[in-house]
């Protein structure tokens, strides 16, 4: 059996059904918490934790990864940096929503395309 969201194998009985679709557990996690790059109360939480005193962000490898691809590049498409840094979109939109809560990175049309770059 294949998930019907990323195609990706799935074993008999592992499946997850979601509004009549067979899902992997990820595609189903994805379903149920969906990552929200606008949410007031994540960044006033991120923002708070920064003002203490002696804070400072925590970029896990692949944060710092996208910030590194971002600075060089001056922004890019979610879909090119998910091809770079070979990443499943879902799991790039993850990271991208918690850099957005910590105001490192942001979205910005560019020529009609929506792309990513540094805050």
């Amino acid at each position: 059996m294949k998930c019907v969201k990323c195609g990706d194998s799935i074993e008999e009985g592992e499946e997850r059904e979601f509004h009549g679709q067979a899902l992997c557990e990820d595609c189903y996690m994805d379903a149920l918490s969906p990552p929200r790059t606008c949410d007031p109360w994540a960044v006033h939480t991120a923002r708070s934790l920064l003002k203490e005193e002696g804070m400072k962000p925590v970029f896990t490898p692949i944060q710092a990864k996208i910030l590194q691809l971002l600075k060089e590049t001056g922004g890019m498409e979610t879909k090119a940096l998910s091809e770079r840094l070979q990443m499943k979109p879902s799991d790039l939109e993850r990271e991208i929503a918690a850099l957005r809560h910590m105001e490192k990175i942001r979205g910005e049309l560019r020529e009609g395309k929506k792309v990513v770059c540094l805050w």
